[in-house]
């Protein structure tokens, strides 16, 4: 079955991954967008169903941006909200800005991504990428304030969305996932090795943004070896 999907954040990692596996399905038309074009273009130039658009979720445009690139497209039936920022200091040491970046891509820009999807969407799944810090009660980590409660945020709002848009063919779920062996943890965990590579989480990813909206709606789920 043909379907337009699109994946915040495809730039690397887990994003990249994604687009990846669902590259090889060539009934699928997959919207990447990140705020470096230039790797996605490089590393996706041999999939004739990957379009690139440049997306920088830290600017005030998110949602016309969107819009624009969404117009070209009468459906959407995916849409996979990936990107993450994680600033890692000590309390004290957080400034405005850190906190404003933070805020900016893992919260506000899905938000306002999500409002220039919605009219382009009719029996769609909405997945909300969030962290394994953002979820209640589970195992915190000193240094993350910035990016561990905007991620909860970002759960929030998956249950706002599931309950205002119930009555409509749209789901919205929520996975917090725990540590993933990407270059985002590399950089803020230097020498930490993951339990789970990329490739296997971004597996998971897509099986459940495909298939899962048809039994549940407004969900945060733990996607995490740790306990809590």
């Amino acid at each position: 079955m043909s379907k337009n999907i699109v994946i915040i954040g495809a730039s690397r990692g887990i994003g990249r991954c994604i687009v990846e596996l669902l590259a090889k399905n060539s009934h699928f038309k997959i919207l990447a967008l990140s705020r470096n074009i230039d790797l996605m273009e490089k590393s996706f130039k041999k999939y004739s169903n990957v379009k690139c658009f440049e997306l920088d979720l830290n600017s005030k445009n998110v949602r016309s941006k969107c819009e624009l690139i969404f117009s070209n497209y009468l459906n959407i039936d995916v849409l996979i909200n990936n990107a993450g920022l994680l600033i890692k200091k000590p309390l004290l040491e957080l400034d405005r800005k850190n906190l404003e970046d933070s805020y900016n891509v893992n919260i506000i820009s899905v938000i306002e991504t999500v409002q220039a999807v919605v009219p382009r969407m009719k029996n769609g799944h909405i997945v909300n990428i969030s962290s394994i810090g953002g979820f209640q009660g589970s195992l915190k980590f000193p240094g993350l304030t910035s990016y561990s409660t905007s991620k909860a945020a970002l759960c929030s709002f998956t249950e706002l969305f599931a309950e205002e848009y119930k009555e409509t063919g749209i789901k919205m779920n929520c996975l917090c996932l725990g540590a993933v062996q990407t270059e985002m943890l590399e950089e803020a965990f230097s020498g930490y090795k993951a339990p789970i590579s990329a490739e296997k989480m971004a597996e998971y990813i897509v099986e459940f943004a495909l298939n899962s909206n048809q039994w549940i709606n407004g969900k945060i789920i733990p996607v995490s070896l740790s306990n809590p």
